[in-house]
């Protein structure tokens, strides 16, 4: 996509490279439109990690990239973090284990939503939306794997997030689990009209997502 006009909708990354110790491990130009999932499918060590990190401005300094990122017609390079404006899923859920279900949803919110009653109000409709309703004093070590994940996802898209990175998040569920999980990212990520960009080793994921699939690395 280099050298043509940037939309002003979605995610465009725009001759993005990345680099370890001189070694390119990728080199991509795309573009993920609004509810479209760009899957990046690549074996460990092949950058896929490294691209998330890259577009969320949290690329470690052993790695060097180049490249423009582009979301909603914003460039994202040199923005920090918190002003980008992007939602990263890992496979682990990262959950706080000294906060509650709602303190973990409520430590997303925005700081222009003011007032605990409008704070409490968004933490029960997310609860309710992810099928936990009642769930806010819950310590979250007393959830199942699968109830920890749509936490996880909930606490991201609570946070008002403009584009959805996921970085293998579906890989220690059940085989039952996942494919609930898959449904409920993907589900929730067209709702709000999000770009993804899915990185992932596993074809059941790239195929679920329904988007289109760049192979990198050793991948066949």
């Amino acid at each position: 996509m280099t050298g043509a006009p940037v939309p002003d909708s979605g995610l465009t990354l725009e001759g993005v490279r990345v680099a370890l110790q001189g070694r390119t491990l990728l080199a991509l130009s795309d573009h993920v439109g609004p509810s479209e999932v760009l899957t990046v499918m690549g074996p460990s060590g092949s950058g896929k990690s490294s691209l998330l990190a890259y577009v969320a401005g949290t690329l470690a300094p052993a790695f060097t990239a180049s490249g423009a990122v582009w979301l909603n017609g914003r460039r994202l390079n040199g923005l920090p973090t918190e002003r980008r404006r992007t939602g990263l899923l890992f496979q682990d859920d990262l959950l706080f284990p000294h906060l509650s279900v709602g303190g973990n949803l409520g430590f997303a919110l925005p700081p222009t939503l003011r007032g605990r009653a409008a704070r409490r109000a968004a933490v029960s409709r997310a609860l309710d939306q992810a099928g936990l309703g009642g769930f806010a004093d819950r310590d979250p070590a007393t959830l199942s794997g699968g109830q920890r994940a749509r936490v996880a996802e909930m606490r991201t898209l609570l946070a008002e997030p403009e584009a959805l990175l996921l970085d293998e998040p579906f890989g220690k569920l059940d085989q039952t689990l996942r494919a609930d999980f898959r449904r409920f990212v993907f589900d929730h990520a067209r709702a709000n009209r999000l770009p993804v960009l899915l990185v992932t080793h596993d074809a059941a994921d790239a195929e679920a997502s329904g988007g289109r699939v760049v192979r990198i690395g050793d991948t066949p």
